[in-house]
């Protein structure tokens, strides 16, 4: 090899089954087209000095809402924004969900277009199924858009989801949603809260007392996500789908994904960053409130003993990109969600080395996994030859404390605030082009829409994964 694009010289390289390794990595036409010692001699164009970092597959975000309304990317700063918060933190691809009662056949083209304008990094979408017209138009979203996976919110019956411009919907819609995506290789992904105990539970006298995120906690405990929870994964066994429950937040319903997952392998869990790091108790306030809530401490450890165990198969940022104004005047009538593409890495790196759990599980959660169960893989998740160039090059000494002038999003703030690091994103790569360098974006990237027929046991199947 004697004609590369760029050469990575220097770092840490994290390989699949060999962890950090001395190699240097060349890069030709956007893919990674060999992995040499540092003494090969080899002519590039450009070189990248990674000498004293870690040289890591550029994060992957499964869990993102775009759009100041979070329904659907709009205009440039959608993409643009969100795109170069998410580049400053080492993610070089993301998912976005798209919200609509519309049929995606009208939606899909606009929102592609907002991004391939604007987007710094790859993306794909999810897409959120509200009505029997849009179930029924499964198989045109997967064979002709690459869209194979499909939101549900449980908790959006009655007028819950009418903020969102979405209608309400019961079980017999989930089960005709369950069915329709075994049958086409896809995935559901349910927001699974049981809400007609919430409505019971809003009803109740809620302690003044109490703080603004333990109201909140107490109208939505853990017990309404678990029951919800069993309730999809129970159904999922029926119909023989694969399920990703999002934002799994509690050990409740961990303990309920988990024993159902003896029984029936094609249920695969995600939490975030938050619920690892914040609790009811944290001092943000209504910064902090999101859907499903902040949970207790022990909620935390358990959720932190699950990655460490590889129980969790992915770590996905929820991202909100609403303007922190909007979190007023109470716990009531405060947004739900908060900004999380640039720290999703950082802050999953920090709490690992806290807790000495290994690089590779980290990988596995916010790279390698997700690439796996949504379709993506080998082309992204791995540093290999023949895939995408796609990289994280973290200094793991150099800590640094999140500040709000640092985000790029246009929420304009971010939760972590005021929590020191320990680890930085010095570059971003995505396909071969240097996004960030130290730590500045450089005006470059095109990101390009990621088309994924299959998702969950489909996309393991397709790419020789043993599950």
């Amino acid at each position: 090899m004697t004609d590369a694009d760029l050469r990575i010289s220097g770092g840490k390289v994290f390989l699949p089954g060999a962890g950090l390794s001395d190699v240097d990595v060349l890069v030709k036409d956007g893919v990674i087209a060999g992995l040499v010692r540092p003494g090969f001699a080899a002519d590039s164009a450009e070189v990248l000095d990674a000498a004293g970092h870690w040289v890591l597959p550029g994060a992957i975000d499964a869990h993102v809402h775009l759009g100041k309304d979070i329904t659907v990317p709009k205009d440039p700063d959608d993409a643009g924004l969100e795109t170069q918060a998410a580049a400053l933190g080492g993610v070089t691809a993301l998912l976005a969900y798209l919200m609509s009662p519309r049929p995606y056949t009208d939606v899909f083209e606009p929102a592609r277009a907002v991004m391939a304008a604007d987007s710094v990094i790859d993306h794909g979408f999810h897409f959120c199924l509200v009505t029997p017209e849009q179930i029924g138009q499964i198989p045109i979203y997967t064979k002709e858009f690459g869209v194979s996976s499909f939101k549900f919110f449980m908790n959006f019956r009655g007028d819950e989801g009418k903020y969102l411009g979405l209608p309400g919907n019961d079980d017999g819609f989930l089960y005709d949603l369950l069915r329709a995506v075994a049958d086409n290789g896809a995935m559901a992904n349910p927001h699974a809260e049981n809400i007609e105990i919430v409505w019971r539970l809003r009803r109740e006298a809620v302690d003044g007392r109490a703080g603004p995120l333990r109201q909140w906690f107490d109208t939505r405990p853990p017990f309404v996500e678990a029951e919800a929870e069993q309730r999809v994964a129970y159904l999922a066994r029926i119909v023989g789908a694969s399920i990703y429950a999002v934002h799994v937040t509690c050990d409740e319903a961990l303990t309920v994904l988990l024993r159902e997952r003896e029984r029936y392998p094609d249920i695969f869990i995600e939490t975030c960053p938050h619920y690892l790091t914040h609790d009811v108790d944290s001092p943000v306030g209504l910064l902090g409130k999101v859907n499903p809530p902040l949970r207790e401490r022990s909620d935390r450890e358990a959720l932190w003993a699950a990655l460490a165990a590889g129980q969790v198969d992915v770590l996905g940022s929820d991202h909100v990109p609403r303007h922190v104004s909007k979190k007023a005047p109470d716990i009531w009538k405060a947004t739900a969600g908060f900004p999380g593409l640039q720290t999703l890495l950082p802050v999953a790196l920090d709490g690992a080395a806290r807790r000495d759990i290994p690089l590779a599980t980290i990988v596995r959660v916010v790279s390698e996994r997700p690439a796996q169960l949504f379709g993506l893989y080998p082309r992204k998740g791995a540093i290999a030859v023949g895939s995408d160039a796609d990289f994280a090059v973290v200094d793991p000494r150099a800590g640094h404390v999140v500040t709000r002038e640092q985000q790029a999003s246009g929420g304009s703030y971010s939760i972590w605030e005021g929590h020191e690091l320990g680890c930085t994103v010095r570059h971003t790569v995505s396909r071969g082009t240097v996004v960030v360098r130290d730590g500045r974006l450089t005006g470059a990237g095109a990101g390009r829409y990621l088309a994924r027929p299959v998702s969950g046991a489909a996309a393991l199947d397709a790419a020789g994964v043993i599950r």
